[in-house]
């Protein structure tokens, strides 16, 4: 069937801002899903309250509305627009929950708009756990044993027929938030009270736990004929007991038995067919028993997931994209398969290689957390790798994840405490899966290993191999290991530093070398969705160790993008964004853009942003070889945030050309020391400091400075490490600690401008002129990371003398710098006057927010004054913002209940939100500003 020709304008729902659970996987799902739309003439509006996100700028949508996630402002929407239909399932589950409440109001039918993608009652089912139950029961599905408990009373009861262990699920809650595992009777009453709480509708399911069993997901489509496709099948590596998000997990399936395959698919389908007639995307989340694969379902989501983005950078088939076009009518035999160009849509991709996803997680933001995984998410992003092998994946997942791990072990970062590791191996945690291996090298038996962690035996062999190959390769020096025998490493995924640090005696490029010299290369292979039985169109790439390399350069001009890696506190989806409009800017520029990220979440992995996408880690080795084969005229580290800045000095050692602002003066910036003798050169007022490599002499700088002093290590990223302390003795312990994380680094002591106000600039320079794209001023007072402050563009209360230094000191800055492209400057300013805290030329995370503010491609700029292809007066910048924008953070404390809360100069808001208001009068701004005017006039 054709698509639907009453549908002529339709509007989008977006997730909002980024929390644990709901992150910028929707932001991919969003983008695609509008640009899928028009492609078929239809006029898109998107409602999103996410500054930092592509799928809110004008290149994806016709209409962009930044307004908070609520029926209001749907209403306001469906005044403004003639809009025929409602697309709820690319926004999570803010959404669905969101297009629930619009319905129980009437909007929808109030202005003709049509729900499409999926059925309203089907959320229904899908998210009350009773129905959905019962459902399961009805059509023949196998389910836990549960009972539903609106109340303590009924809750009790419920534990006391079920019995011990069991599981409380919340209804309507996002990312299992509320819920968790009760192992004792004295634990229930405590546990039960949180999940009532959690859910919106004081429901929770009391659940038989089924701890140890295996669990899968399938990724299904379906069209309005019926016809039903399983996308991608994904096992977790980790047993029921951990949410999925905070599991490690492998596409293919790896220990499914054909037979028990074939019955998931059967069941996975007949659930969605019995969950209304919507066409559309759908998660389905199933549970294996290990012993006898006897079937349970565990949940079904109608709508895009956290998985979804994964299967389809798994698989290279765009399920948004598809799910978007089928939700306007089409049927799947109608559509072209995006990567072939000769197949159709209605067809099961087929790899031929296995990818891994990875969790990331950011509890050293969180001090005092329970580290320990359940059914709460709890992890910030994920990295996805690629290889011929699980093991091959595994290791390239682990050098994605930018913890400072060159594999899985092998690296000097490895336990020697078995308590510790068998204790770990017991609770996960964000370390399990290194502690494997760490208990296989003390001689653990594998049993023990699989006893204590309920993970398949198939995995853990996997990985005791590695210490086999490990005891081998100590027999050799580098010169004389056997080529096969050194090819076999490789194709297991060591990395040349993870081999070095085994021979003991030998450098990284030393080992490079010498393979080199073996003629061990790594080749690239292209993924194709259909294990190349058709020849495919789209330059998608990951790397092995094989001998037919399927990425041939091409002689065009070509510029890399480094991405950023892995999402976690400090480093978030407002890079992508910079990196998608370097990557849209290099192209109109006449280049060939090539994507090297590892992140299935973003938009810069859509297979249909770059020119070429590498789909391999952000890790020295890996983007030194694609470089070799690229021979770019240069690479653009300054969007990727820290990930790719952390390159710059290797790539100027290489000889590689860096595009924009050189290393030499990004490292200048970065050395917090240096920067300041260069603002004591430049007459720029900054807060007395000094550099301290050890607790002593941290102790004389900061007598010389005076208390309070804010303690700061070089080089990183989101705050980390950093604290304000009063005494010595506070003062010790802070440097102590940064030197046993981060040893070497240059610790920077400030005196701590106490009761300043604190506020920002952001900047683009072409060595010429340089243009204030804008300055804000904090809400929070300074001694609060600019992460978690609410920001307010343009400054409201900052005096004219005050923002015309803050120019001046960003000009002066920016020329002294010898900046190309973006600048960021953070100021604190006291009794009018204007200090200097830190500068960073780079892309921000504020850059993105004032980008929208404004409504001005301000990155895109950026990216071509670096490119050398224009000059800031080339340009003609408009600013449409009438009022003021307010830059709100967004936290996720209620996943860490047992954290302090109390905000200071380490950053831990997970994502941010857009709110504008027209004058100073708007109630919500005068809540907030009064807040900040009591701290400041406290004694």
């Amino acid at each position: 069937m054709p698509r639907n020709t009453s549908i002529n304008s339709v509007l989008i729902i977006g997730s909002g801002p980024i929390v644990i659970g709901q992150a910028c996987e929707f932001d991919y799902s969003g983008s695609q899903a509008a640009l899928s739309l028009k492609e078929e003439g239809i006029s898109v509006s998107i409602i999103n309250s996410n500054p930092a996100t592509i799928m809110t700028d004008n290149v994806v949508a016709d209409h962009v509305y930044l307004l908070p996630l609520t029926c209001e402002s749907i209403e306001q929407i469906l005044q403004e627009n003639q809009i025929d239909a409602v697309l709820p399932t690319m926004g999570g589950q803010t959404a669905l929950n969101l297009c629930i409440e619009a319905s129980n109001r009437g909007l929808w039918e109030k202005y003709n708009v049509k729900v499409i993608g999926v059925d309203v009652a089907a959320i229904e089912k899908t998210e009350n756990r009773e129905e959905f139950r019962q459902l399961m029961v009805d059509i023949g599905v196998g389910v836990a044993t549960s009972k539903i408990a609106n109340s303590f009373l009924e809750g009790k009861e419920a534990a006391q027929i079920i019995g011990f262990p069991l599981v409380i699920r919340p209804s309507y809650t996002l990312a299992g938030t509320g819920g968790g595992f009760v192992h004792k009777k004295e634990e229930f009453d405590a546990a039960l009270n949180r999940g009532l709480h959690a859910s919106p509708t004081h429901e929770v399911l009391v659940e038989q736990a089924v701890l140890g069993w295996k669990e899968f997901e399938l990724e299904l489509l379906r069209d309005t004929n019926d016809n039903v496709i399983i996308i991608c099948t994904i096992e977790n590596f980790d047993p029921m007991g951990i949410h999925t998000g905070d599991s490690i997990t492998v596409a293919p399936g790896m220990t499914l038995s054909d037979k028990c395959y074939q019955d998931m698919r059967n069941q996975a389908i007949k659930m969605m067919r019995s969950i209304g007639t919507f066409a559309g995307g759908c998660n389905v989340q199933f549970s294996v028993n290990p012993e006898n694969e006897e079937i349970i379902a565990i949940e079904i989501n109608p709508r895009v997931s956290r998985s979804s983005a994964l299967a389809s950078k798994a698989t290279g088939y765009p399920i948004a994209k598809i799910a978007a076009k089928l939700a306007i009518g089409y049927n799947l035999d109608e559509l072209q398969n995006q990567i072939t160009k000769t197949t159709s849509a209605y067809f099961e991709p087929t790899l031929d290689y296995v990818i891994v996803k990875v969790p990331r997680f950011n509890f050293d933001k969180f001090k005092g957390a329970n580290k320990e995984l359940g059914l709460q998410m709890k992890a910030v992003g994920e990295v996805m790798s690629i290889g011929r092998t699980f093991i091959e994946a595994l290791q390239k997942a682990a050098q994605s994840l930018e913890t400072g791990r060159a594999g899985l072990g092998a690296d000097g970062r490895q336990s020697r405490n078995l308590e510790e590791i068998m204790h770990s191996l017991e609770h996960p945690s964000a370390d399990r899966l290194f502690h494997i291996k760490d208990a296989f090298e003390l001689g653990v038996p594998l049993e023990s290993i699989r006893k204590a962690t309920l993970i398949d035996k198939w995995f853990l062999v996997q990985i005791q191999e590695l210490v086999y190959l490990e005891n081998e390769l100590r027999r050799y020096q580098l010169n004389n290991i056997p080529r096969d025998f050194f090819m076999t490493l490789k194709q297991k995924g060591y990395s040349d530093y993870q081999i070095a640090w085994l021979l003991s005696n030998v450098t990284e490029d030393e080992v490079y070398a010498r393979r080199k010299e073996l003629g061990i290369n790594r080749v690239y292979k292209m993924v194709d969705t259909c294990a190349a039985e058709f020849p495919a169109h789209t330059p998608y790439y990951y790397s092995t160790f094989e001998e037919e390399n399927e990425s041939i350069a091409s002689d065009r001009k070509k510029i890399i993008v480094l991405g950023s890696g892995p999402n976690r506190i400090g480093q978030g989806i407002e890079f992508d964004y910079s990196c998608v409009h370097g990557l849209l800017a290099a192209k109109e520029c006449g280049y060939e853009a090539i994507m090297v990220n590892c992140n299935p979440e973003t938009v810069s992995t859509d297979f249909n942003m770059a020119d070429k996408l590498y789909f391999e880690p952000v890790f020295w080795e890996h983007v030194r070889e694609i470089i070799e084969l690229e021979k770019p005229e240069g690479v653009i580290v300054q969007l990727g945030g820290q990930t790719a800045l952390k390159m710059a000095e290797r790539l100027e050692a290489l000889g590689v050309k860096i595009i924009g602002t050189s290393f030499e003066n990004m490292d200048l910036a970065e050395d917090r020391g240096r920067f300041s003798d260069l603002l004591k050169d430049l007459d720029i007022p900054y807060p007395k400091y000094g550099v301290a490599t050890s607790a002593e002499e941290a102790l004389v700088v900061a007598k010389e400075v005076g208390y309070p002093v804010l303690v700061r290590p070089s080089y990183v990223l989101g705050g980390q490490g950093m604290s304000i302390v009063i005494n010595d003795e506070d003062l010790e312990k802070a440097v102590v600690n940064l030197l046993k994380n981060l040893p070497g680094n240059h610790i920077l002591i400030d005196h701590f401008l106490d009761r300043a106000e604190e506020a920002e600039s952001d900047s683009i320079s072409d060595g010429e002129d340089v243009h204030i794209i804008g300055m804000m001023e904090h809400i929070e007072p300074a001694g609060i990371h600019s992460g978690d402050s609410s920001a307010v563009l343009p400054p409201f209360s900052l005096s004219e003398a005050v923002q015309q230094k803050m120019e001046e000191y960003s000009i002066k800055l920016a020329k002294a710098l010898n900046v190309r492209g973006l600048l960021n400057i953070q100021f604190a300013i006291k009794d009018e006057n204007v200090f200097v805290i830190e500068a960073n030329p780079r892309a921000s995370r504020t850059v993105p927010f004032i980008a929208k503010a404004y409504d001005v491609p301000y990155i895109n700029i950026a990216t071509k004054v670096m490119l050398g292809a224009n000059k800031l007066k080339d340009f003609t910048i408009v600013r449409k913002l009438k009022g003021y924008a307010i830059k709100e953070p967004v936290f996720s404390f209620s996943k860490f209940p047992e954290v302090d809360k109390q905000l200071g100069p380490e950053m831990k808001s997970t994502g941010e939100a857009i709110r504008f208001i027209k004058d100073l009068n708007d109630p919500h701004f005068r809540e907030l500003y009064s807040q900040k005017s009591m701290f400041l006039n406290a004694q």
